[in-house]
Formats: C-alpha cells, sequence, structure tokens
C-alpha cells in the first residue's frame, strides 16, 4: 500500500483510490475575500456620495456624484457581493470535491462528486471495468493552455478525471495517465 499525500490518492496491487480537491483552494479563498472587501469599498463609496457623509475616509463624498457615479459604484458593490456570496457558497459546500475508486478485484469504477444543494446533490457515477475502452490525453496548447485526462466507456462517451482548471504539465499528465493505464490495462489515446 502506498499513500501519496501529495496527489492526494491511495494505491494498493487491487485497488486506486484517487481524491479530487473541490472548491476549497487556496485561490478561491483569496478571490472570495477579495471581491467581498472589494465590494464593501464600492457600495460603502457609492453610499457615502448619497448619505453626503465620508463612510470612507480616503473618498471625500462631495468629489462623488450620487448621480451617475454613486450609483454605478453601489451597482458594481452589490454585483460584487452577489459574486462574493456564489464564491462562498461554492467553497462551504465544497462543490466538485469527491473521489474516483478504480478496483480490479471487484471490476468497477466508481466515480463520486458533490455538486450544489438539491435534488443532485451527490453526483455517483459506475462503471464496469471492462467497458472501459481507453484513457485519453486531450491537449490544447496556447494562450489559455488546457491538459484533461479522460476515462473512454464503451456507449458512454468520455468521462473527464481531471479538473480542466487543475494546470497539470505535460509530463504529470501523461505519467498520469501512462499509471492509470497501467493499472487499469487499457491503452492511452492522445487528442
Amino acid at each position: 500500500m502506498q499513500p501519496d499525500l501529495v496527489c492526494m490518492s491511495w494505491r494498493s496491487e487491487s485497488i486506486w483510490i484517487e481524491f479530487i480537491v473541490g472548491s476549497r483552494k487556496t485561490s478561491n479563498f483569496c478571490w472570495a475575500f477579495i471581491l467581498f472587501f472589494g465590494s464593501l469599498g464600492f457600495l460603502l463609496v457609492g453610499t457615502s456620495s448619497y448619505l453626503g457623509r465620508n463612510l470612507i475616509s480616503l473618498f471625500p463624498s462631495q468629489q462623488i456624484v450620487f448621480f451617475p457615479q454613486g450609483i454605478v459604484m453601489s451597482f458594481y458593490g452589490i454585483a460584487g457581493f452577489f459574486i462574493s456570496s456564489y464564491l462562498w457558497c461554492t467553497i462551504f459546500w465544497n462543490v466538485g470535491s469527491g473521489y474516483d475508486r478504480f478496483d480490479r478485484k471487484e471490476g468497477i469504477v466508481c466515480i463520486f462528486r458533490w455538486g450544489f444543494p438539491g435534488k443532485n446533490r451527490r453526483i455517483f457515477l459506475r462503471f464496469l471495468m471492462k467497458d472501459i475502452q481507453s484513457i485519453r490525453i486531450e491537449v490544447k496548447e496556447g494562450i489559455y493552455a488546457r491538459r484533461v485526462l479522460y476515462m473512454e466507456i464503451r456507449g458512454q462517451g468520455a468521462v473527464p478525471l481531471t479538473r480542466t482548471d487543475e494546470n497539470l504539465t505535460p509530463r504529470e499528465i501523461e505519467q498520469k495517465a501512462a499509471e492509470l493505464s497501467y493499472f487499469l490495462r487499457v491503452p492511452i489515446e492522445v487528442f
């Protein structure tokens, strides 16, 4: 048995479990804080221009006229609060987290993800290993480089195994694909 904390996976001879990090990432916490405090600043400046009082000492309310600057800043503040609230909710619910479980002994593959609250909060997919045709690597280079690992299922199509924003290097995604295809005993396809 080999626990791997860097890749957040656990492997034995017959079972491979890979834990997927959801929305609780450092970047999401940073963006949520930045959006919250930025929108709070915009809203306070817009409100201070309406009230004619200095709620923020950096911006005297006499310099910002309520119509149109104050209204626009208030709108940006409210919009920022909505986006920030959305990010905080995805972090709280840990949307996108879960695991991939490959079990050679039982011949099944289980993919589990947490979604948004509601009827379909728990996303659970189960496939037979004999239905796996290949492991596919999709690489798109350029300004918005994208490297995604898929599992091709007979009659089902492709199931993504990595996040689109995971930003794996070509070497890392090739290594991950090679290890998984070796474990599952299926070929690798590159697109």
